[in-house]
Order: C-alpha cells, then sequence, then structure tokens
C-alpha cells in the first residue's frame, strides 16, 4: 500500500509525534509498504522539488524526544511559505495522493477532530477515529459529563482562568489537585499541587495555555492504562515515574518510568480496568484504538482520567508495550491500525 504518515504539526506534543511517525513509517517500509514520512506543519517547505518522500531516508533526530516541548513561535519563524494556515504546503495533495493517512499527530491539529474533518471533506481515509469522536475525546470537560454515568472520575471543575481570576481561583479550591489543560495531551500543562502558593503558579502557567482549565480531584493511588484495540482491552499497564508524576519529561526519556505490563494486580481489577476503558470508547463513539487513563486506590476503586485517541508510538509508548503483552509486535500493530481503520472508514466512523 502507498501510506502517508503525517507527523509534526503545531502542538506542544509536535516531538512526540515526530518520534512516532518516524517509528510507524521505518515499520511499515519493513512490511514492504510505500510509506513517506510528512510533517503537518512544513510540509514540502525545505524539500527539493519533485523529491521523492517515499524513498526518502527518515531522520534520526526524529526518533528521539527532546526532554521539553517545543517553542511553537519559533516554529512559524522557520517556515519559509504556507501562510497562517496550521497546514504545510503540498501537504492535503499528498494525502490525496495516498491509499490511507496514518494519522502519527498528537494534541491540537491532530488528535482534535480537525484534521479528520479535513480528510473527510477531501474523500481520504485515515487512521483513528472520525472527527466528531476525535473532538468530543480531546475535551476533557465534556469527555468526563458523558461518561460520568457508566465510570468513576475524580470530582473536577472547569475554568476559564485569567490573570484577574486566579486569586478566586486559589481561595476557593480544595486541595491537594490536579491542574491540566482542558484539550492537551503527553502531560503538558498539567500540575499536582498540594498548596496555595503551587496552585496559584499552574493557574498562571495555565493561562499562556489558553486559559480553559479542569481542576480536578487529586486522587492518590496507582497509576494505569488501558488500550483498546478493535474494541477489545489490550492487558493493562502499570505507570511508575521514579521521580515525581507521568510528566512530559518522566513519558518520553528512556530509564525514567518503570512500566510493568502486564501490570500486577489483582485479576479482579484488570477485568474492571478492561471494561471500564471498552465502555469509555464506546461512549465516545471511538474507533479502531485509543488509550485510556485511570489511577486505582489501595481498596481498588478506578478512577477514569481521561482518553486518548491518537496514543503514542514512540520507543517508551504504552500501547505498544500492551500490544506486544497480547502477542502482537510493533509493525503487525501499524498494519492493523490501518487495516481497522479502512474498514471504519467505509462505514463512516
Amino acid at each position: 500500500m502507498k501510506i502517508l504518515v503525517l507527523a509534526g504539526g503545531l502542538s506542544p506534543e509536535r516531538n512526540v509525534s515526530l518520534s512516532s511517525g518516524a517509528l510507524v513509517c521505518q515499520a511499515l517500509r519493513d512490511k514492504g509498504h510505500q510509506a513517506a514520512l510528512v510533517d503537518l506543519f512544513f510540509g514540502l517547505d525545505g524539500h527539493e522539488e519533485g523529491a521523492d518522500l517515499y524513498a526518502a531516508p527518515i531522520p534520526e533526530e526524529f526518533k528521539r524526544v527532546d526532554r521539553q516541548a517545543p517553542d511553537l513561535g519559533a516554529l512559524w519563524a522557520r517556515r519559509r511559505s504556507g501562510g497562517r494556515s496550521a497546514i504545510g504546503p503540498g501537504v492535503l495533495e499528498l494525502c490525496q495522493g495516498a491509499d490511507i493517512v496514518y494519522l502519527a499527530l498528537h494534541g491540537t491539529c491532530g488528535e482534535d477532530g480537525r484534521i479528520q474533518a479535513t480528510l473527510d471533506l477531501l474523500g481520504v481515509p485515515y487512521t483513528g477515529s472520525g472527527c466528531l469522536a476525535s473532538a468530543i475525546a480531546m475535551d476533557k470537560d465534556l469527555t468526563k459529563r458523558l461518561v460520568a454515568g457508566q465510570v468513576k472520575t475524580p470530582r473536577w471543575e472547569t475554568v476559564t482562568v485569567t490573570e484577574e481570576r486566579i486569586p478566586e481561583l486559589v481561595a476557593r479550591a480544595a486541595l491537594p489537585a490536579v491542574v491540566k489543560p482542558i484539550a492537551s495531551g503527553s502531560s503538558v500543562g498539567v500540575y499536582i499541587v498540594n498548596t496555595r502558593a503551587e496552585l496559584e503558579n499552574a493557574l498562571a502557567e495555565s493561562v499562556k495555555l489558553g486559559g480553559r482549565t479542569v481542576i480536578e480531584e487529586y486522587i492518590s493511588g496507582r497509576e494505569l492504562s488501558v488500550a483498546v484495540l478493535e474494541g477489545r482491552a489490550l492487558p493493562s499497564i502499570e505507570i511508575i515515574p521514579k521521580v515525581g508524576f507521568y510528566d512530559y519529561a518522566n513519558k518520553y526519556q528512556p530509564g525514567a518510568t518503570q512500566e510493568v505490563c502486564p501490570a500486577q494486580i489483582p485479576a479482579q481489577w484488570e477485568e474492571r480496568a478492561g471494561q471500564a476503558a471498552v465502555a469509555v470508547f464506546q461512549a465516545l463513539g471511538l474507533s479502531v484504538y485509543a488509550r485510556a487513563d485511570f489511577m486505582v486506590t489501595g481498596d481498588g476503586t478506578l478512577y477514569f482520567l481521561e482518553i486518548n485517541t491518537l496514543p503514542g508510538m514512540t520507543p517508551t509508548s504504552l500501547v505498544p508495550q500492551e500490544a506486544a503483552a497480547a502477542g502482537i509486535d510493533y509493525p503487525t500493530l501499524c498494519e492493523t491500525i490501518i487495516r481497522a481503520s479502512l474498514e471504519a472508514r467505509k462505514g463512516g466512523l
């Protein structure tokens, strides 16, 4: 098949996406497919005219994830053409020339339904969930509202943070709490706060990410992640950061986090987590694959946190580890996602 792997983009998760895309592209080539890796934001900017992207080498630097999220303003300054569009020059034409677009995008401009809607209008099949389900799952507040009757979730409040409102929000919030942007991933902008001063600092940072913020009850327990592939739960994975919590650096730096898969938990916890992941997947109308995150307390109470519709495929990512525990190697996982996505697009999902 002729497969265009779309990665990068204009998101704080850009570097993670490039790593996912590089590995997916290599895996598909190893399986005998024609695969090209294209940056959603830069597109053909910087490529020689007439260059064959399907034969181009995959940059080694893409396979590693920097400890810091990218400077998005600097990216705009680097691009030479394409105007103010978040889609780089030539990208849509390249998509139309492929049999399917593999979305290795994460975060805004990739996981929020906008690129899915664009490809729907062009009649181009792509991997993962459709535009509406993607948009819903990206919104942490809306997701919680839709699934609250089916799974337990920490108490939360969604607020619009401005500098003027910070003192009021700090004064009334219950601590400890988790502060997170309403529509972001890879733990970008996420803070666990125990004091009023920490909360004030976290809210000040949230203003820089747009202000729409979830202030969530902090749940102390073990962190689990459960992937859903073609409607079935894969073995859970327990996440144990060596320092702090599972933030951006701990997610993508090899050795920073201990990940145990299958998680060493009682069988009834495993069953409950799998059922909850599938319930959220179905409630939001997701398709093909996703990854749900949970906290479980000492008495086995399970709390759903969020679900990712285009989870990472980097060397340290969780879904490939869970798939491996189920006997599915990385290249086969990529092909399974493509096959299931083609079937889903035929069904209009």
